[in-house]
């Protein structure tokens, strides 16, 4: 008996093995699956709370440098308008030639005639945003920069629309004449002298030619003692001097310019017509570069 079964049990043995290992590996299979599954659970499972911060912070600095970068190459552009100034005039003498201007958009005009002492422009027309100063000087520092400070926050942006606009040149000053919306800032800066029919012929108005690009289209000021005129296409008599303006400079240069017009066989002084100062440099220019202009409104004679 012990020889019948003997072999029984090797063949039992023998065909029983490979399914065994079959099952076994299969089995094997299903639990290497299983952790494969929960492992790819465990990948795709949701960020903590501390990696949403952490990837916020980052985002946010990522977007703060783009900004930091475009505002620099922006203030780099601006600076360079300054610190390499373009000269538009031709000089007439040694003075003129040191003058320098920054390179903004400034008034359109043609030269007529040039002479020793003075230059005939016609002028295109421009718009300008002008305040009244305080006090009864023109160039005083305190009224000057109070008038200053209140067509820039117009012109960088306290309009209806608050529209930026760029620096233009230049800054021009007179004596209040009865009547002319941020954008780009012209120059020069002009300062204007009234006549004597002015309501406001005590006080000296200052203004900034605006960008052109806007034309009649100006964005109204906030501030209602910002108004907005149109100068008409004229021509002037200017001459340009170096230095910061005073209001005695003033009255001995337009003295001066207006004696030297009385000899012009072909243009002279417009009747009622009044000084205007035109500033092109921001204060911190040295003084022997910068350049204004003493103006007065002329015409061709009969």
């Amino acid at each position: 008996m012990a020889t019948l079964w003997k072999p029984y049990t090797i063949v039992t043995s023998i065909s029983k093995s490979p399914s065994h290992r079959s099952r076994s590996s299969s089995r094997s299979s299903t639990i290497v699956m299983a952790s494969a599954e929960r492992s790819g659970t465990a990948a795709r499972r949701s960020p903590s709370a501390w990696e949403t911060r952490i990837s916020l912070v980052l985002a946010l600095a990522s977007q703060a440098s783009s900004v930091s970068q475009r505002y620099l190459v922006e203030l780099a552009s601006e600076t360079a308008k300054y610190a390499f100034p373009r000269r538009r005039f031709e000089a007439r003498n040694l003075e003129e030639a040191l003058m320098s201007v920054p390179d903004l958009e400034t008034v359109k005009f043609r030269v007529l005639k040039r002479t020793n002492e003075y230059e005939i422009r016609e002028v295109e027309s421009y718009f300008i945003a002008e305040t009244t100063m305080p006090g009864k000087t023109g160039f005083d520092f305190n009224g000057s920069s109070q008038a200053f400070n209140v067509l820039a926050a117009y012109l960088f942006g306290k309009n209806i629309t608050s529209e930026q606009m760029e620096m233009t040149t230049p800054v021009y000053t007179r004596k209040s004449q009865s009547d002319g919306v941020k954008m780009d800032m012209t120059t020069p800066v002009i300062t204007n002298k009234a006549s004597s029919s002015s309501p406001n012929q005590d006080k000296w108005q200052m203004s900034f030619v605006m960008p052109s690009k806007y034309s009649s289209n100006l964005p109204m000021p906030k501030d209602p003692s910002v108004s907005i005129k149109e100068v008409p296409k004229k021509i002037v008599a200017v001459t340009a001097f170096s230095g910061f303006v005073t209001d005695e400079d003033v009255m001995q240069r337009e003295s001066k310019l207006r004696e030297s017009l009385r000899s012009d066989t072909e243009f002279q002084v417009k009747e009622g017509a009044s000084v205007e100062v035109a500033q092109f440099n921001p204060p911190f220019t040295l003084p022997f570069t910068r350049r204004n202009e003493v103006s007065v409104e002329v015409e061709r004679k009969a």
